[in-house]
């Protein structure tokens, strides 16, 4: 790709300062330009202008892939920018390419990437109406300056000088880039979408300005200001207010989270070019004047996802628990689907991304999204077959743990059910294939996945004082997983036409040992994925046993990461709705809804990422954006509402829709835009029976207190008594 052009750096370092890579040409006399197209990537993340105005609309490209194998290169249609005289300018900044992440690490691989500089590669190619063409190309006769941009990273922000003007250009030195890793662009672009004014400015209780958006967003900030040449503004990030109603950001750990801008005379507005950061609230360690709301904006920038599922309620909770889940999906959805946005972090977690897919899917068409990251899942997958616990592989060096590696099987597996494509099975066969002879070479017992490191049932509630993993013994939880991922390369083979009998042949001996080896079930986690995954013989008793247990444990979840997702599933799945339904509204620690209670607008990393007396869980790892346990949402689409379809059928090419309804709500209604068509189910209740409207452009199944009615496409309206 982008034959003829070379890579191109500044020769030297230049420090903290963003260098603006530049080439100026003109146009042949008398010729029209009929098209033109400008291909370009970078070692970084670029801004690109033709003749001052933004190419595109793709915000930190080229996005974040597995950089040493596979560099996406955007293509944009320039036509409409070009003139007689151009001036084609590039900000190339470190971005994830070279910022030091993760920032809590100091590794040999972090330091390798933080040395690493940064670099420009593109192709200008214009057709004239003639007939004739002309390209330009990067090449020693661009020039570079030092950019108004003195900063830009990750964790620590931007600094901006808006009155900085280099001086004469400098020539740039061509090398041998990466050349080879070179791929047309294959993720959703990135790009600003909603934009939330500011609620309110006050000042806190320290004396502090700050402004609060009401809402949490990952993006930036965009500032109005009228102010004299070299006035300063300098914001701070955080995402909540302590106990008292101070500004609050240690839970970001190392991360400066800042923003710098000198001003130039007169009203002017800015907001960064080359970084994002998680918040709700900003502080104004300096700022020209008093302050107003209308001054400020917050951008949230996010993958270009569109939304096709929709989820209303008769209760107000359950509405802003969506709404949570919603923006807590787009603001981790950044090109790669990361735990948080926010800290010294923002990694793409395998472990968050396995339990979440389904939803992820459910909520936004999330399929392209996906398939591009599962191609650096394996790009980056190590040569024994493990699956590194964040991806792009940033720790190297980590373990491969059970439910986070099985994002290798598991994904692929959500997609195609989703979205009935069989193209992410047969690109991600192989891989799924290594995992789990990965497992199978490096378990101490054979058939069982033993001797491992694993993150365990992660902030479990039932974990050991000074634990972050919860009881549930690792080696079941491996096995588990060993089994499902067997079972999943299976299903894929079948879809494929490909051999699988030595897969299912081991998934019969796992599933025989798990049985042998965990007769007992020592916690809720463990009764969840022993029914979850069918690994249990009496699956209705290993049921029966969960609900009793919850019960006992007063009606209150104990699970954490791994057992979260599947919890209420299990229940509702073999006769337990009601008990799931007061699992979902309960309102007081730990619950779905208690954060709510506390104001959260995202999904929070720990239950009481704020505790009952306002007290912070900690500030070492309490992330207050941190999707995972929104995956409870896929529990309401599928089983509250009751669209699901069978996996003969994927893509709802046949739809099952069998609703759980419950009094507490009041009413529901859920709609998934499906390949075949939108499905919509709605169900309110009324005294002694509960009404039923769905339609389906599909063939269904509509099961009611029961019965089971077959419909070709159509609008239903169906009385029952509420039992799903």
């Amino acid at each position: 790709m982008l034959n003829g052009a070379k890579w191109i750096w500044t020769g030297r370092p230049t420090g903290d300062a963003v260098p603006a890579f530049s080439k100026t040409f003109s146009l042949p006399g008398g010729k029209s330009v009929c098209r033109a197209k400008l291909s370009i990537t970078a070692l970084g993340v670029y801004e690109a202008e033709l003749n001052g105005a933004r190419v595109g609309q793709f915000v930190l490209a080229p996005g974040w892939t597995a950089y040493d194998t596979r560099l996406q290169v955007q293509t944009y249609d320039v036509t409409a920018l070009l003139r007689g005289e151009n001036a084609l300018r590039v900000k190339v900044g470190r971005g994830w390419y070279a910022s030091p992440m993760p920032g809590w690490v100091d590794s040999a691989d972090r330091r390798r990437r933080m040395k690493r500089h940064t670099a420009l590669i593109a192709r200008l190619d214009m057709a004239f109406s003639d007939g004739s063409a002309a390209r330009v190309v990067t090449d020693e006769d661009w020039t570079w300056t030092e950019s108004e941009l003195r900063f830009s990273e990750i964790y620590d922000g931007e600094v901006c000088d808006a009155t900085f003007a280099d001086g004469a250009p400098k020539p740039c030195a061509a090398f041998d880039g990466p050349t080879k890793a070179l791929i047309p662009q294959e993720g959703e672009e990135v790009r600003e979408a909603e934009r939330v004014a500011a609620r309110s400015v006050f000042r806190t209780p320290k004396g502090e300005w700050v402004v609060d958006f009401g809402q949490e967003v990952t993006g930036y900030v965009e500032f109005t200001v009228d102010a004299r040449a070299g006035d300063e503004v300098r914001i701070r990030h955080g995402e909540i207010l302590d106990r008292d109603g101070n500004f609050y950001n240690e839970n970001y750990r190392s991360a400066k989270a800042e923003l710098r801008y000198t001003c130039r005379a007169g009203l002017q507005t800015w907001h960064p070019r080359l970084t994002f950061f998680g918040f709700r609230y900003i502080r104004l360690d300096a700022f020209p004047g008093a302050p107003k709301p209308e001054q400020f904006t917050a951008i949230a920038v996010h993958s270009d996802l569109r939304q096709t599922g929709f989820v209303a309620t008769g209760h107000p909770g359950v509405n802003q628990l969506v709404s949570n889940i919603l923006w807590g999906q787009i603001g981790n959805f950044l090109d790669v689907p990361t735990d948080c946005p926010q800290r010294d972090e923002r990694l793409g977690w395998t472990g968050d991304a396995q339990v979440f897919a389904r939803a992820a899917c459910l909520n936004f068409d999330s399929e392209r999204f996906f398939a591009k990251w599962l191609r650096d899942l394996a790009a980056d997958q190590r040569p024994d077959g493990g699956v590194g616990c964040v991806v792009p592989d940033y720790l190297p060096d980590g373990m491969s743990s059970a439910a986070w590696g099985d994002a290798a099987t598991i994904v692929p597996w959500t997609v195609y059910q989703v979205y009935g494509n069989e193209a992410v099975l047969r690109e991600q066969f192989a891989s799924m294939k290594r995992w789990v002879d990965y497992i199978t070479a490096a378990t101490t017992t054979p058939n069982l996945w033993t001797g491992g490191n694993h993150f365990a049932d992660w902030l479990g509630l039932d974990a050991p004082a000074g634990s972050y993993k919860g009881s549930t013994r690792e080696d079941f939880i491996a096995s588990a997983f060993y089994a499902h991922s067997a079972e999943l390369v299976v299903k894929a083979g079948k879809v494929l036409g490909e051999p699988v009998a030595e897969y299912e042949a081991l998934q019969g001996r796992v599933v025989a040992a798990f049985r042998q080896a965990f007769p007992e079930y020592l916690t809720q986690t463990e009764h969840i994925l022993a029914i979850h995954f069918g690994l249990a013989e009496d699956i209705q008793a290993a049921a029966d046993a969960l609900a009793k247990r919850i019960e006992a444990d007063g009606t209150q979840l104990r699970t954490g990461f791994v057992g979260t997702p599947y919890m209420l599933h299990a229940l509702s799945d073999h006769g337990h709705a009601d008990l799931a339904w007061s699992l979902l509204l309960r309102e007081d620690y730990p619950s779905w809804l208690y954060p709510i209670g506390k104001g959260a607008t995202t999904i929070w990393e720990h239950w009481d990422g704020i505790m009952p007396d306002g007290g912070l869980w900690s500030a070492d790892m309490n992330s207050f954006n941190h999707y995972a346990y929104g995956a409870v949402i896929d529990w309401l689409y599928e089983k509250a509402a009751g669209i699901r379809h069978d996996e003969a059928h994927p893509g709802y090419s046949e739809a099952l829709i069998a609703p759980h309804s419950d009094a507490r709500m009041g009413w529901m209604e859920a709609s998934l835009e499906t390949r075949g068509g939108t499905i919509t189910s709605r169900w309110t209740c009324l005294k002694g029976a509960v009404r039923y409207d769905i339609k389906t452009p599909v063939p269904a199944n509509i099961m009611i207190d029961g019965r089971t009615l077959k419909v070709g496409p159509g609008r239903y309206t169906l009385w029952g008594t509420g039992r799903g």
